[in-house]
């Protein structure tokens, strides 16, 4: 089961994951996309553990994505019940991702992103909008665009519904929807389509 991850990661980073697998001991799972997450960890009724990660991200946000969940495992496994993203956390994922953190597994653009986002790592590296558009190389799903690109004023679809982009909030972009007329803050690297 663990070794269909190898065609999910770049080549390199192969003997890193395996070391953690075999030194940890989970059952990883590769799932289809979910829109809330990317991954996430448990504990499973028979005392196993599981980690699952969803099989449309990219190699480097796969990783990515992979490691952060083993930190919660290994987080887990040393100190019991804490805070899901805090100090504890941070640290084991900090010294977790080290080995990851070489120009033959990251791209030297995504390198420099990568390092400053694990200075202070969040819940999600959506919430680092250089380091999400980096680990997407820039480019928006086919037929998507980031809510970022769009002129101020235009129409776009999100989740079935029409919303107005409107404009930029500290971090993110403020955004009306058409039938509600309720307004939405959108995480700038959204990816959404455009509404015809």
């Amino acid at each position: 089961m663990n070794s269909d991850y190898q065609n999910f990661v770049p080549i390199k980073a192969i003997p890193f994951v395996q070391f953690l697998i075999d030194v940890h001991s989970f059952d990883l799972k590769i799932v289809n996309q979910r829109q809330t997450k990317h991954g996430d960890f448990r504990k499973l009724p028979n005392g196993r553990f599981q980690i699952t990660v969803n099989n449309n991200l990219n190699k480097h946000q796969f990783l990515l994505t992979l490691v952060h969940e083993i930190a919660h495992h290994v987080t887990h496994q040393k100190f019991g019940r804490v805070q899901p993203h805090g100090k504890e956390w941070k640290t084991v994922f900090q010294h977790l991702m080290l080995p990851f953190l070489q120009p033959e597994i990251y791209p030297k653009e995504m390198l420099s992103y990568l390092a400053n986002y694990l200075k202070n790592p969040k819940a999600s590296t959506d919430a680092d909008t250089k380091l999400s558009l980096a680990l997407k190389n820039g480019e928006a799903d086919d037929g998507k665009c980031f809510v970022f690109a769009i002129p101020i004023g235009s129409l776009f679809v999100f989740k079935n519904s029409v919303y107005k982009r409107g404009y930029k909030r500290r971090t993110r972009i403020e955004c009306l929807q058409m039938s509600t007329k309720k307004k939405y803050l959108f995480n700038q690297n959204a990816e959404v389509k455009l509404y015809e």
